[in-house]
């Protein structure tokens, strides 16, 4: 049990893109600690080729998210694009999840899914935010028609 647990657990965690980090943008300077700040990241998703995604969240500053002790409020947006061909695979689950990240110390993350609506052959993203008890409804969506690339 323990096996497979871990297999799982390494399994998901393989198949959530790693975000590179884009750039900030201060939106409150702050006399003590690190500024209140927008910063973006773009990760590809890691199951899809040739698409690309970019999420802005609001970064809490100060002397607590100097520490890292900072809860960052859910504020973000999400923007997904086609950037080169898009292979889907044979077997595109309805929902996964593409993309994680901490939003707090414990407990609180922003989520980035990818839904597949194949009636429209479109790619639906949705950034959320979670919590362990409770989520918020503050969503993001953005949308990526499956087409083809350059001039094929």
């Amino acid at each position: 049990m323990y096996k497979l647990l871990s297999f799982n657990l390494l399994l998901l965690l393989s198949s959530v893109a790693q975000a590179e980090m884009v750039g900030c943008v201060t939106t409150a300077w702050k006399l003590v600690g690190a500024n209140h700040k927008v910063c973006v990241e773009a990760f590809s998703d890691p199951q899809i080729s040739g698409v690309t995604c970019h999420v802005s969240q609001a970064k809490t500053g100060g002397i607590s998210g100097t520490l890292g002790l900072a809860q960052d409020p859910a504020e973000f947006s999400l923007a997904c694009r086609q950037t080169g061909p898009i292979t889907l695979p044979a077997n595109l689950p309805k929902e996964e999840s593409v993309f994680s990240e901490d939003t707090s110390v414990l407990f609180k993350e922003t989520r980035v899914m990818r839904l597949w609506d194949q009636a429209h052959n479109t790619l639906v993203y949705v950034a959320i935010s979670r919590k362990l008890i409770e989520g918020a409804p503050v969503n993001s969506i953005s949308t990526v028609p499956v087409m083809p690339w350059g001039g094929r």
